[in-house]
């Protein structure tokens, strides 16, 4: 039927698969799962002077420091 060295070679090429799918399936959830938290829309405020960010998509957000409501900074 096989021999030993035909059978490590498939042995090692399963384990082999078997790993590189954990880690295709790992790399890929944690990039869906962290790219919302990764992009960012930058907010200068007029009133106060201050630079903050909030979630990538909105495009009005108030100020943290003094509640005024600003637009997104368009480069």
């Amino acid at each position: 039927m096989f021999d030993l060295t035909t059978g490590a070679v498939v042995f090692c090429t399963l384990v082999g698969l078997f790993f590189f799918g954990l880690w295709m399936y790992y790399d890929r959830r944690d990039h869906r799962r962290f790219e919302g938290e990764r992009r960012k829309t930058t907010f200068h405020c007029i009133r106060c002077d201050h630079i903050y960010s909030a979630p990538s998509g909105t495009d009005l957000c108030q100020c943290p420091r003094c509640g005024h409501e600003n637009v997104r900074l368009k480069f």
